[in-house]
Order: C-alpha cells, then sequence, then structure tokens
C-alpha cells in the first residue's frame, strides 16, 4: 500500500509559490489530494474519519438517554448518576494533548486505528458490566479511544486538504455526521431500554465500531507526514501536569454537590486545590521549561486565537448541559418513553446534516464571523426555550426550535473553528490543532457539566422541573457570554482557497531574499 509519505516524495514539483494565480488555487483548493490514488481511497477514508465522529457522539448523547433506564437496572444512586456520563468527557479531554503529540510522532495512521480498536474493546466489555461501578470504569476506559483517534483525525484532515472548498465540505460532513451519530446514539438508547436491555446500547456501538475501525486500517494513508523541522518528541512533564489537574478540578467540581458536608468535605477541597496547582505547573512549564510543550503559547499568537478559546469552552460547556438536561427533563419531567425522547431529538440529527452539508458550500463565501455569531445566538435560543417550558408544552413552538438552535450551534461553531484553527496551523502542528480542538470540546463539557450538576443538587428541593430549569437558566449567561466575546474579540474571514502556511512562509522567504539582492544591486 502507498504510504503517505512516499505519495509527498513522488509528486511533481510545484511552480514557484509566487506564481500561483487566483484561479490556480482555487482548482488546488478543489482537486482530489495527491495522497489519495483514486476517488475509493479518498471515500474510504473520508467514510473512516466520519464514521469516527458518528461512534463518539453516540457514545456521549445516547447514554444520557439510557441513564434512567440504567440507573434503575444497576442501582445507581442519585448522588453518582453524573459520573457514568462525565467520566468519558474527562479522560478524553484529559488525555488529548498527550495523544496528539503522539500522532505527530508515529503518524496519524496507527493512533487512529489503534484508539479505534481500544475503544471497541471496551464498549464491549461495558456491555457486561454486572453493576455501575464496573460501568464507570470501563465507560472512563472507553475514554482512551476518542482521546487517540480525535486529534489524528483531525491531524490527517488538515494536513492532507489544503484551504479551499474541498476541504470546507469534507470538514462540513465530518461535522455534520456528529448530530448524525447523536440521533443514532438516542435511537438505539431508546430502543435498547424499551424493547431490548441497556446491554444491547453497547453491542451495537461494538459493531459500528469493528466496521469502521477495519475501514481506517485499509484507507487511511500510512507513515508518518515528513514535515517537522525537529523530531518532535512526548512531553512527559506536560503530560504528568495537565492530565492530573484536569481530572483532579473536575472530579471536585462534579463531586463537590454530592459529598458529604458538600465543598466543606475536606477531599473536596483538597483535590480542587491540587488541581489548580497542576494546572499552573502546567502553564509555567509549557511557557518557560519545557523545549517541546504540548500546548505552545505562541499558538495563541493568532489573531483572534485567545477569544476563539475562550468563547469555543463556554458555548461547548452549554451544549453538554443541553444535552444532558434536555434528556432528563424529557423523560422525567414531561414522562416521555425512549422512544419517544429519540424521536424528539430527531431534528438535531435531520437539521444537522442539512446544515453542516450546506455550510460546505458557503463557508468559502461567508465571513467566519458571521457564522460564529449566528451559531451563538443559536446557543442562547436553545437553552432559553427549555429555561421557559411551560408544565403541557406545544412541542411544535418550544422543543422542535430549540433542537434546530442546538444543532445550528454546535454544527457551525465545530465546524468554523476546526477550518480557522486548521488553516492557521503549519502542517507540523495538526496533531496540536485536531487535539487543543478537542479539548476544549471535551474539558468544556465535563467542566461545567459539574457546576450544572451542583446547580441543580443545591435546588433540588425545589423539585426536579424548578431545578433542571436552573441548569437551563445558568446555561443562558454562559451561552450569552459566549456569544459576547464572539462578538467583541473574533474577527475570522471567508474559508477561501488559499495559500498554506508553508507556502506563505516560502513566498515571505522569496520576498525578501529579493528584496535583499535589490538593495545588495542598487549600493552597487
Amino acid at each position: 500500500m502507498t504510504s503517505l509519505k512516499e505519495v509527498e516524495t513522488a509528486r511533481s514539483t510545484p511552480p514557484p509559490t509566487g506564481a500561483y494565480t487566483p484561479a490556480e488555487l482555487e482548482r488546488l483548493g478543489r482537486e482530489r489530494p495527491p495522497a489519495f490514488r483514486t476517488i475509493w481511497v479518498e471515500l474510504g477514508f473520508c467514510f473512516s474519519l466520519l464514521g469516527s465522529m458518528f461512534v463518539v457522539e453516540y457514545f456521549v448523547s445516547g447514554f444520557n438517554v439510557l441513564l434512567p433506564s440504567l440507573s434503575e437496572a444497576l442501582h445507581i444512586p442519585s448522588q453518582a448518576e453524573t459520573w457514568p456520563a462525565s467520566v468519558f468527557s474527562l479522560v478524553t479531554g484529559a488525555f488529548l494533548l498527550p495523544a496528539g503529540r503522539l500522532a505527530d510522532i508515529f503518524g496519524g495512521h496507527a493512533v487512529f486505528t489503534v484508539g479505534l480498536a481500544w475503544f471497541a474493546v471496551w464498549s464491549l466489555i461495558a456491555g457486561f458490566s454486572p453493576n455501575y461501578i464496573m460501568l464507570i470504569f470501563c465507560r472512563a476506559l472507553q475514554g482512551f479511544g476518542p482521546a487517540a483517534f480525535m486529534p489524528s483525525g483531525i491531524m490527517l484532515l488538515g494536513s492532507i486538504y489544503r484551504p479551499g472548498p474541498r476541504k470546507n465540505l469534507v470538514f462540513s460532513l465530518y461535522g455534520a455526521f456528529a448530530p448524525v451519530g447523536f440521533f443514532a446514539g438516542i435511537f438505539f438508547a431508546g430502543l435498547a431500554a424499551q424493547m431490548l436491555t441497556w446491554k444491547w446500547y453497547f453491542y451495537f456501538g461494538t459493531i459500528m465500531l469493528s466496521i469502521v475501525a477495519a475501514s481506517s486500517f485499509l484507507c487511511i494513508p500510512r507513515g508518518t507526514m515528513d514535515y517537522h523541522k525537529i523530531t518532535p518528541k512526548m512531553d512527559w512533564w506536560g503530560t504528568c501536569t495537565i492530565v492530573p489537574g484536569l481530572v483532579l478540578l473536575v472530579f471536585a467540581i462534579t463531586d463537590g454537590s454530592h459529598a458529604p458536608d458538600g465543598w466543606a468535605t475536606p477531599y473536596i477541597s483538597v483535590t480542587f486545590v491540587l488541581g489548580w496547582i497542576f494546572v499552573g505547573a502546567f502553564v509555567y512549564l509549557e511557557g518557560w521549561v519545557v523545549e517541546q510543550p504540548l500546548l505552545p503559547g505562541d499558538m495563541f499568537h493568532v489573531k483572534g486565537m485567545k477569544a476563539l478559546t475562550v468563547a469555543l469552552f463556554l458555548e461547548y460547556g452549554v451544549f453538554g448541559i443541553f444535552l444532558f438536561y434536555a434528556s432528563f427533563y424529557i423523560e422525567e419531567v414531561l414522562h416521555a418513553s425512549p422512544l419517544l425522547t429519540s424521536a424528539w431529538f430527531a431534528p438535531m440529527c435531520i437539521g444537522g446534516l442539512i446544515l453542516a452539508t450546506v455550510g460546505g458550500f458557503v463557508l468559502h463565501l461567508l465571513p467566519g464571523r458571521i457564522l460564529l455569531l449566528i451559531s451563538g445566538t443559536s446557543y442562547v435560543i436553545s437553552v432559553l426555550l427549555f429555561a421557559i417550558l411551560p408544565d403541557n408544552p406545544n412541542y411544535w413552538q418550544y422543543i422542535f426550535p430549540a433542537m434546530i438552535c442546538a444543532t445550528l450551534g454546535i454544527d457551525v461553531t465545530y465546524n468554523v473553528s476546526n477550518i480557522f484553527i486548521t488553516t492557521s496551523m503549519p502542517k507540523a502542528r495538526q496533531g496540536l490543532a485536531g487535539a487543543f480542538i478537542n479539548s476544549i470540546l471535551f474539558v468544556g463539557i465535563s467542566f461545567f457539566l459539574g457546576f450544572a450538576d451542583l446547580a441543580v443538587t443545591q435546588t433540588a428541593n425545589r423539585g426536579k422541573k424548578e431545578s433542571y430549569k436552573v441548569a437551563f437558566q445558568m446555561s443562558i449567561a454562559l451561552a450569552g457570554a459566549g456569544l459576547l466575546i464572539m462578538f467583541v474579540g473574533v474577527k475570522i474571514g471567508k474559508a477561501k482557497s488559499e495559500l498554506t502556511i508553508e507556502e506563505k512562509e516560502e513566498l515571505e522567504r522569496e520576498l525578501t531574499t529579493r528584496d535583499t539582492a535589490e538593495a545588495v544591486s542598487g549600493l552597487q
């Protein structure tokens, strides 16, 4: 099988960087990348990448619908219900940055396929869990799988496709499979809870994972990408500080409301303080000590990156709260069956698929800033509608538009930010880009879901309906803050065909050399 490195070596020498005309850049942005020998190999590659997003969302969304039935079957106490749902996102988010570095070292193919295989094995074992302790353990180990293949997937997409409409379309389809997998998870969870047993939710997921893993092994270009100026090395100091830091912080936030004395419980305050100490040590080491940090500070020199990071962290947290508490509200307050709950979430699948696919054709026509403001407004509306939900709501008046706005928010945000960040990074940093993008997503979900759980627990005496609405009210504030930050600090243009980072650097060198030669000639 032809490796990615061999294809790159065999590739014909491109014209001088400055010789590209706008028409040639547009053509290059639309044609099939040379890494794929045929269109069928490219389709297999796309199936693998889209399928990986599908299975992640399957295990995130469906579990929330399955959880009420699962809690009854495995006798999960109310104070522990958040952990099976949040530990998966927590482990994934904590290990994304180290896994992104592994993708840079060993290549996207190896890390991607191993991650999928690992995910499949622990998904199968989770279906045999006899108690909720083992289930939580399996869900935690499941999280290592997406931590491996999600950054390497972004790395492969970002490095193989050059800026242009073809990259926009593939990235949009990649994002589109999030709502498809999301709905599939909800549907199979409802089917398993109502007509089979909860175990089949994991068995169905294992079958899907096995198919995607086989396709990935066959169709993803092999070998490391020879774009590094220096050989990448694992940052063990960064790994040993950021992983325990995130785990301890999210543990304290999530478990603080259920501890015997709440936040006054000694182990909660200790883990919370230790978590911040580890995070502070990570920041210090990455900025001033480590030679090849997991998170280089200069990546935040890209205009608008800091504001985008904060806004995404808030908005992804809102999405996580919406997924978790909308499922519980529909089933426990509105008393919908699991299958009816699945049907009520269907607009997220259909709307997301349409929106993300259409987005692939308009991302190079509309400024990213406008799209991000639209998605930010949608986040606010989605949680606002659930916060004001009456006792007997009209589905089409409240829940349907909330689902449409939720998928509009996550799909547009994810696609625009992915394209912006990967296009702003050189090929040698595509693994970092993938890790960073998904770290914001998963850590944001785990972090703010813990605070939402605290808010719900502290207002439990008001009843489930009112306490769940407190979580949605908190989400309104978070979504509003994210929208404001997007409006003030993020200015992203159109995702059009243009030079890659390497080509821009080469052009700059050519211009500098020419100017120097002209200056020397003038002196003579």
